[in-house]
């Protein structure tokens, strides 16, 4: 795609999944890309695989390494890192903070150092990997729920406010991806993630398609958009099916415990 060749590219989370499969796509369309991974080693290896650079840390703070590694100008910025811890309101603060740090602020603490220089050019680039989760829910994890659902909102924001001063916006919301947080979540995602999974790729492949289009939206499983109207539409139906799934999410754990109540 001739809208990236030789742009200044970043990824965060990039050290595999997701973040690994945009990075690959992004170097292969010929563009300079950042990579960034708070594990330093895979940030490398991802790296060196690509003809990248590494640019590993924290990515609520990375905007300024990566603007120097990338000669001073990021032209796309893809808000990859993500976290997803278990449990609901009983789950310990630092997990509910967490989420909220690297799934909402890592985003908004990046906008606020790119925003100055695309608005004084006239163009620039932001993509956010939310999953379908932020236009839904995810079974298990509300700290990944809220927190997706706020980075929706937030993408949508910049959207709206700067699409007419040369800002694009992507929000990737896919469901299932093979990647190790899909294998780490648990019963939940092997009830409703695995069966439709789809490899990391996949998902590099529907964001390019979508910013050749320009959507906002880009779904690399299609159903989500029905689901997503549906859940508008006829919310009480909606939300009585989720329980169903609850439910049967329950009765599996239930099943899988020991006799006796040993956990």
């Amino acid at each position: 795609m001739g809208i990236v060749r030789d742009a200044g590219v970043v990824v965060t989370g990039a050290g595999g999944g997701i973040g690994a499969a945009l990075a690959r796509r992004f170097a292969a369309e010929g563009a300079r890309v950042a990579v960034n991974d708070l594990d330093a080693a895979r940030a490398e290896a991802v790296a060196a695989e690509i003809g990248a650079t590494a640019v590993p840390g924290d990515a609520s703070g990375i905007v300024p390494a990566a603007r120097e590694a990338l000669g001073g100008r990021i032209d796309v910025y893809c808000a990859n890192a993500g976290v997803a811890p278990a449990g609901g309101p009983e789950a310990e603060e630092d997990l509910w903070e967490t989420a909220w740090d690297v799934n909402v602020m890592a985003h908004v603490r990046a906008a606020r150092q790119l925003l100055p220089e695309w608005l004084d050019r006239g163009s620039g680039r932001f993509v956010s990997t939310v999953s379908a989760a932020g236009l839904l829910t995810m079974l298990g994890s509300a700290p990944y729920s809220v927190s997706k659902h706020a980075a929706l909102a937030f993408a949508e924001w910049l959207s709206l406010t700067y699409r007419h001063c040369g800002i694009d916006v992507h929000a990737i919301c896919p469901q299932g991806v093979r990647t190790d947080m899909l294998r780490g979540t648990g019963p939940a995602g092997d009830l409703i993630l695995v069966p439709t999974a789809i490899e990391p790729a996949q998902v590099a492949d529907a964001l390019f398609e979508g910013m050749a289009a320009g959507r906002f939206l880009i779904l690399p499983h299609p159903e989500v958009a029905d689901y997503y109207a549906a859940r508008a539409t006829d919310p009480d139906r909606w939300l009585r099916g989720m329980n169903h799934l609850q439910r049967k999410l329950e009765e599996g754990l239930s099943a899988m415990r020991p006799p006796g109540g040993g956990a």
